[in-house]
């Protein structure tokens, strides 16, 4: 019975020796799984513009709208990206500017988050969303 447990315990003990950075040969190695192929950079300002309910709360009334560079998305293959604009609450009170941070995905905008004073959105640099691309999408009907 020992020896059997002792055989088993040598053979156990050997599968962690097969992974990619063992001396084994090659076929014998577990292969290291190549990393997800990143999307293209998308139009941030084109999204936004026609996305603006995906950022920002229809009674808001976004104004001066303007979006940082994306960034590859540390947590996948998306992106992220910084979106800045002057904002009214419900009983028309200016709010100022408020920024947040969209995380994009196949080419549209699945989650955003506001900021705060340690996030990188505060260095960034802003571009401002055309006039036109936001009348555009505003005109457009809703799919």
């Amino acid at each position: 019975m020992a020896a059997l447990l002792a055989g088993a315990a040598l053979m156990l003990s050997g599968c962690g020796l097969a992974d990619s950075h063992a001396v084994w040969p090659d076929m014998l190695k577990v292969k290291a799984t190549e990393p997800a192929p990143l999307e293209t950079p998308p139009d941030l300002k084109r999204l936004v513009a026609g996305k603006l309910d995906s950022v920002f709360t229809a009674g808001s009334q976004p104004t001066h709208v303007r979006v940082s560079a994306p960034l590859h998305d540390p947590r996948g293959t998306g992106w992220t990206a910084c979106v800045r604009a002057e904002l009214t609450s419900v009983i028309g009170k200016p709010l100022g500017t408020q920024t947040y941070r969209v995380f994009i995905n196949d080419g549209a905008i699945f989650d955003r988050r506001q900021v705060e004073a340690d996030d990188n959105c505060v260095t960034e640099t802003y571009e401002p969303v055309e006039s036109s691309l936001t009348a555009d999408a505003q005109r457009s009907p809703k799919p």
